[in-house]
């Protein structure tokens, strides 16, 4: 096995390997945080099992910080690993320093992340423990014998990769170890993975969220009160005589939508848009990646700057698209190059629902005079090192009257493509979409 795109790709090729646990109705799957959470997620959702986190601090020998000679969970679990306390001679009082002070850290992480919810019960139930990876085993080896305090009737450790010796030395800690690499010699999770940014807590929270209404749409549909199944399909519609291909993608919940807007060059296969529209999925939006040309039209380079035509294509789309998950959803654009310029077109129209707008790179000048027209939120990222656009998005700003903001990308061009930069992007327009699609609220006459 060659490795995993992302910890979303990672969960799902794990779960495939758990496929036995769907027999098992008291299965709760536990994410360790942060990065084992987006994996844990995924397998959740493949067993149709609850999800939760597993919050555990190990309690390190004061000289040597990485050895544990203990850990505690929630509730005010305490596991002590007698062996290694008598091994180096730390007294009671010095496992208590030491414990008083991972608890405080402990609680302010429970909180975080909880949303006060209380911790799903373990108690006689199997507890599927999901981390990224494993490496030294401390965090791991911690939260199977909290799980285990906890109650759980039995405990299984699965996680997408880990180090061979780190893996045998867990055996004694968990009934099931599951591995779907087992890497040998020196090693490092993230060397298995094409991405590997850090998770943020509120990414975490996110898959929490997600999980929890995933949850109470799963007993409204056994209730027979009906719940929209999660899609993740290429698809094709008409608007006015030209057919459009596209992939729409709505995660289990979703809180909102997003719509790209591709711009030259690009179409819905683009990596550096699927990237961000990954991205946005784990935040619970839904996303609709569509050509606004077709094969022919592309060959007539003029094609690609008629943002009039380009922005009727993506009004036809919007319509299409709310007849496939409604109009409950609050809707944004993300749009690139000239496809920003469509976006922001689209979203001046008067009828349009549009309430966020981000555009990467984008070519905002070219929406001229409807530039003053457009009420959604928007955000514009431009590289630091693209001179000429970022000049045309300071000017074009100063033409619109809507909520509005400029983020520069230090180091960035025009495509992103030095390190680091599109993971910029993600975060500047996952945390814009997150703000500003808050579900809608309907009130009635």
């Amino acid at each position: 096995m060659n490795g995993f795109v992302d910890r979303s790709d990672a969960g799902r090729q794990l779960a495939a390997k758990l496929t036995t646990l769907r027999r098992d109705g008291g299965v709760v799957v536990l994410g360790l945080p942060r990065g084992g959470v987006p994996v844990a997620y995924e397998v959740a959702v493949a067993l149709g099992a609850p999800l939760d986190v597993l919050v555990v601090r190990k309690i390190g020998v004061p000289y040597q910080p990485e050895l544990a000679m203990g850990a505690i969970g929630e509730g005010g679990v305490v596991v002590v690993d007698s062996h290694v306390m008598r091994a180096t001679g730390v007294s009671d009082s010095q496992f208590a320093a030491v414990e008083q002070r991972e608890r405080a850290e402990l609680e302010r992480r429970v909180e975080r992340f909880r949303d006060d919810r209380p911790l799903t019960s373990l108690f006689g139930r199997t507890a599927v423990i999901v981390d990224d990876g494993v490496a030294t085993g401390s965090t791991a080896r911690a939260a199977c014998r909290v799980a285990r305090a906890l109650g759980a009737a039995r405990v299984v450790l699965a996680v997408p990769v880990a180090a061979n010796e780190t893996l045998r030395s867990l055996r004694g800690d968990a009934d099931e170890l599951v591995s779907l690499i087992v890497a040998n010699g020196s090693f490092s999770v993230g060397q298995w993975y094409e991405r590997f940014d850090q998770t943020t807590d509120d990414e975490v929270i996110a898959c929490l969220r997600r999980a929890a209404r995933r949850d109470l749409r799963g007993a409204l549909a056994e209730a027979n009160l009906g719940a929209p199944a999660r899609r993740d399909d290429d698809v094709v519609f008409d608007v006015g005589p030209v057919r459009l291909r596209g992939h729409l993608t709505v995660p289990e919940g979703a809180s909102g939508v997003v719509v790209f807007v591709h711009g030259s060059g690009s179409s819905r296969l683009s990596p550096r848009n699927r990237r961000v529209a990954e991205s946005l999925n784990t935040l619970g939006l839904a996303t609709l990646l569509f050509d606004l040309l077709t094969i022919d039209e592309e060959a007539d380079r003029a094609n690609v700057f008629n943002v009039g035509m380009l922005a009727t294509r993506l009004i036809g789309a919007t319509a299409w698209l709310e007849t496939q998950i409604g109009d409950e959803l609050p809707l944004g654009y993300f749009g690139a190059s000239t496809g920003a310029a469509a976006a922001l077109v689209a979203a001046a129209q008067p009828a349009s629902k549009v309430v966020a707008v981000v555009a990467r790179g984008g070519r905002v000048d070219l929406a001229g005079d409807r530039l003053a027209a457009v009420r959604a939120a928007t955000l514009m990222i431009v590289g630091g090192d693209d001179p000429l656009v970022l000049a045309l998005n300071s000017e074009a700003m100063k033409q619109m009257t809507c909520e509005c903001r400029l983020e520069i990308v230090e180091g960035a061009t025009h495509l992103f493509e030095e390190p680091g930069a599109m993971n910029q992007v993600m975060s500047l327009a996952g945390k814009w979409f997150s703000a500003h699609l808050a579900p809608l609220t309907r009130v009635s006459a």
